[in-house]
């Protein structure tokens, strides 16, 4: 879980709802796709990031920033944003990519918490309340 994070700022839940709206059954598919990109846009990331190669940083980021925008993980989205920022600037500037450190460093505990909560949402069996057996429900 991500460290002064609630759940409820992860996801803007109107945006979900209208990628779920939209997607229809497709929606669980493409969030299989999303976790699936993510993971290999967060490896990228962090690999250029150790070989301080601001050039390698710009696509995975800029790809992350989009598809968590697409389901409504603004903070994700946004951190993805920054660290695309700084490498692009980085890049022009022919500069180590040093300034996106901290902000790499937050990016797999956002996507791991953000992804858990999507899965979560996408669970048709999260919105059934457990069945008690024998005694009337309170």
């Amino acid at each position: 879980m991500i460290l002064g994070a609630d759940t409820g700022s992860l996801v803007n839940m109107a945006t979900l709802s209208r990628a779920r709206a939209e997607l229809g059954a497709n929606f669980v598919r493409i969030l299989g796709y999303f976790r699936e990109d993510g993971v290999k846009s967060l490896e990228l990331i962090e690999t250029a990031m150790r070989g301080r190669v601001a050039a390698a940083m710009v696509i995975p980021a800029h790809t992350l920033k989009g598809e968590a925008g697409q389901f409504g993980a603004d903070e994700l989205a946004e951190l993805a944003e920054t660290i695309e920022a700084i490498a692009r600037d980085c890049v022009e500037t022919h500069d180590s990519p040093d300034e996106a450190l901290e902000h790499v460093v937050r990016l797999r505990p956002l996507f791991e918490a953000t992804l858990a909560l999507l899965e979560t949402e996408a669970n048709p069996l999260v919105a059934r309340k457990p069945a008690v057996f024998g005694r009337r429900a309170v």
